[in-house]
């Protein structure tokens, strides 16, 4: 009996084990159904927001890598996809559940913020593609935008309801997007963009603007908007945005080719009215260092060879850098042939050099300096137009000189006379003629690199050749400037030894 009984125990909780099992298993069918059934309803919002915040993702990167001017446009065109994009995964269930507890507490702040601020976003791309008054008003809805945001975020967070200040937010969002379509559709303002008259942009804000009608009447009409329509009109939207990004983009880099293209031919142009090569001279050891700043550069040097004792040297350096510089040292290549017959007296060489460009270039200023070296009667003359001044190296007597012999410079009076400095030649002598590039290098405390140091420098290599001497004061001078800092100005430096 006892066995029965027991038999009829376990039996009776065996059917009670198997109905249990079969009732959890229920569940959780229930349970799977569910999920798949929401992820159903979720998997288009999910491929659209991935899709829309992996564009924007991308485009944020491209414009980090290729930072230049004119590619702001494709950041808040990123920004604004991505935001998009985040709104939509926001809205679905599936990665609501999926989230971690502590990411999915931060949900709704989330979401309240790029619901207002989505439209900051647009505001901000649309200003890139702005002139005028239109990007004045823009700007002042971006204003206007973030005002709205901060007061909408700042009452959720608070505790208030997220939507309070929505219906401002859709007021602005309507009223600018009737500002841009009747810029985008009526020709006489398109004065007002970057791109001018565009069929791709106009026809972009125009399906837009039809689906944000479409979409916001339906409350007021009481129909359903078909699904997907607002995700279709705003990727026309942004589909449009895109292609006019991306052309002001590669209208920038096809713009910035062609200046580089013609930065190359400039610096050329620029070399080759430079010497090729140093004179070789039979008492004389000359020695020509050139640093510019830019790719062209204003400063100018340029030797005149009659015989082989006699050597004239001229030094320049324009006023400013760049192209402009780089014309006014094409032309005082030109200026100095015609003074060529006069090499011997630096008075009218510098006379005449200022003449010309007075006359050719009034307002541009240059400062010069020429010596004229006559190895066979031991001597050479000195002119200047407010240029450093010209170090003489006694190695004999182991001193410095400086010999100063100035004019005013380039520019400032037609008629300006030159004094001229008589500089007897010693066996070893040595002669350095630079621009302020040299000497006004600063290191990271801002002081300039100066005649001391490279009194200096010339001093400690006194014994080395013309040549290695240029280069030591090169090195010297990137010593000097810190790493991070890059060349201030041009430089240029003549070193002359006396055999």
């Amino acid at each position: 009996m006892v066995t029965a009984n027991a038999c009829s125990c376990r039996l009776q909780f065996a059917l009670r084990g198997s109905v249990t099992g079969n009732d959890l298993s229920t569940n959780s069918m229930n349970t799977a159904d569910a999920a798949l059934e929401t992820l159903r309803g979720d998997v288009i919002d999910i491929v659209l927001g991935t899709v829309f915040l992996t564009a924007g993702a991308t485009a944020c990167a491209i414009a980090t890598i290729r930072w230049r001017r004119g590619v702001r446009i494709l950041v808040w065109w990123g920004i604004f996809s991505g935001m998009y994009g985040l709104q939509k995964l926001d809205q679905t269930q599936t990665v609501l559940t999926v989230l971690p507890k502590g990411l999915r507490s931060a949900t709704p702040y989330v979401s309240t913020a790029v619901m207002y601020l989505l439209l900051v976003s647009a505001l901000f791309a649309w200003r890139e593609l702005s002139l005028g008054k239109l990007r004045s008003l823009v700007q002042l809805e971006i204003f206007v935008a973030l005002a709205i945001a901060l007061v909408g975020i700042g009452t959720f967070v608070l505790g208030g309801p997220a939507d309070k200040w929505m219906f401002c937010n859709n007021l602005l969002a309507v009223l600018a997007m009737l500002v841009l379509l009747v810029v985008v559709l009526v020709p006489k303002f398109s004065q007002f963009l970057v791109i001018g008259k565009h069929r791709i942009l106009s026809a972009g804000t125009l399906i837009f603007a039809l689906e944000v009608l479409y979409t916001n009447l339906g409350t007021v009409l009481h129909y359903h908007p078909l699904p997907l329509v607002d995700s279709l009109g705003f990727a026309v939207l942004l589909l449009s945005l895109g292609y006019v990004a991306l052309e002001i983009v590669f209208t920038n880099e096809r713009r910035l080719f062609s200046i580089e293209t013609e930065l190359e031919t400039a610096r050329q142009i620029q070399s080759s009215i430079l010497p090729p090569r140093v004179p070789e001279l039979e008492n004389l050891r000359v020695a020509a260092a050139y640093h510019p700043m830019t790719a062209v550069a204003g400063d100018f040097y340029q030797f005149v060879r009659p015989d082989n004792n006699h050597l004239g040297i001229l030094v320049a350096d324009v006023s400013g850098h760049g192209i402009p510089a780089a014309l006014i040292s094409s032309m005082i290549k030109v200026a100095m042939q015609s003074v060529a017959v006069q090499a011997d007296d630096p008075a009218q060489v510098l006379g005449g050099l200022n003449r010309i460009l007075s006359n050719e270039a009034p307002g541009q200023f240059v400062s010069a300096a020429y010596v004229w070296i006559d190895t066979e009667n031991r001597n050479a003359l000195y002119s200047a137009a407010g240029h450093p001044p010209l170090l003489c190296w006694r190695n004999t007597r182991g001193e410095m000189q400086r010999i100063e012999s100035n004019g005013l410079l380039f520019g400032v009076k037609a008629d300006s006379e030159y004094p001229v400095c008589s500089v007897p030649l010693e066996p070893s002598d040595r002669f350095l003629l630079y621009t302020d590039g040299v000497t006004e290098t600063e290191n990271a405390a801002g002081e300039a690199f100066g005649d001391r140091q490279l009194e200096r420098v010339v001093r400690n290599n006194r014994v080395q050749p013309a040549s290695e001497l240029s280069r030591e004061v090169l090195s010297e001078l990137q010593r000097w400037r810190p790493a991070a800092v890059n060349q201030q100005d041009d430089i240029t430096l003549i070193v002359v030894d006396v055999l």
